[in-house]
């Protein structure tokens, strides 16, 4: 900071320190003070001036020549407000003060990106782990089921698409709202293309299909509750047991539509039923079954709260898991329960 830019921004104090100089000449005149008096007077008043505008200068100049010259030899610049000292003038106060909280809130937004690029950096580790398997599954049924192997090899196509899909959605979770149209749609229109789909799946493991009264309409995404039922349905036959069944019905309850999808697999305890829209959590009974991601609830009840639904879980071991997901008919979707 140059003293001839520090006059400049202090030229209408200056201003000012004239026109006082002058006023107290002018009284010193009326009242007919000695000339020697009156140049002792305003010579002191000079150099108080004077001093005072030097001292606040070299004050000032200090602090911003030890902050640019801490600010260039850092290459983390975001870390000045800890290499410098609160300087001891107001308008240097605020200045560090307000840095400091632009600083903190930077750094409050750096951990919460890390945070997100380390748990994609997981879940792709899961998801890799996870895709391996019926890719190994396909290769070992070529060799030695020549028979079985067209169904077989179906399903582990099924589930590889059900793996890729899941991680593209998982990707465009948080922004969402830029990719759905909510609309009314028909909840068959919706789950009847999600049962062809799984239709190998749920042959190759025998699974018996009920299903009760779809023709509803809901206001919801069509794609993305597409998706939302292929993670339910995907569940439920991963998670079957001996005579396996699944049941998907929907239901008019006020001004509500409840849609209903229940198995009879191996169920979730008890002290996971609170959890299992965690992200990973795969609970005590799914990880005796599969080394699954424990990414499909999350992504269910993430992508189901951005369309405005409620979706809640019941189940007991060794018997059933019903999955619900309420739409509400007001385009606020309010779904009081």
């Amino acid at each position: 900071m140059r003293l001839a830019d520090y006059i400049k921004d202090k030229i209408i104090y200056l201003v000012l320190y004239v026109f006082l100089i002058i006023s107290v000449l002018f009284f010193l005149f009326m009242y007919r003070v000695p000339t020697t008096l009156i140049i002792s007077i305003i010579t002191v008043m000079a150099i108080f001036i004077v001093t005072v505008i030097l001292v606040d200068y070299y004050r000032k100049k200090s602090f911003f020549q030890n902050f640019n010259d801490t600010l260039d030899s850092l290459d983390e610049k975001y870390l000045i407000t800890e290499m410098v000292d609160s300087p001891s003038f107001i308008e240097g106060k605020i200045f560090y003060e307000s840095l400091y909280e632009i600083d903190k809130s930077m750094h409050e937004e750096i951990d919460v990106y890390k945070k997100s690029v380390n748990d994609f950096k997981e879940y792709i580790e899961m998801w890799i782990h996870e895709v391996k398997l019926p890719i190994a599954s396909t290769t070992l049924i070529l060799h030695n089921n020549k028979e079985d192997a067209p169904k077989k090899i179906k399903d582990q196509i099924n589930r590889i698409e059900n793996y890729v899909e899941e991680v593209l959605y998982f990707v465009r979770s948080d922004n969402a709202e830029k990719d759905y149209i909510i609309k009314h749609c028909n909840l068959e229109d919706i789950i009847n293309p999600v049962i062809r789909r799984n239709k190998d799946s749920l042959l190759l493991k025998k699974i018996f299909l009920e299903i009760e009264d779809l023709n509803h309409v809901v206001l919801t995404d069509s794609k993305w509750m597409g998706f939302i039922i292929n993670q339910i349905i995907s569940n439920s036959i991963k998670y079957s047991k001996e005579n396996p069944k699944i049941k998907i019905e929907a239901k008019a309850i006020d001004d509500e539509v409840v849609l209903e999808i229940e198995d009879n697999g191996i169920g979730i305890n008890e002290k996971d039923i609170n959890k299992v829209f965690n992200k990973s959590f795969t609970g005590e009974n799914g990880r005796k079954i599969s080394s699954s991601t424990g990414m499909g609830l999350y992504l269910v009840k993430k992508l189901c709260d951005k369309l405005g639904h409620k979706v809640k879980v019941e189940s007991q071991v060794g018997e059933f898991t019903k999955i619900s997901i309420c739409f509400s008919n007001n385009e606020y979707y309010s779904c009081v329960r």
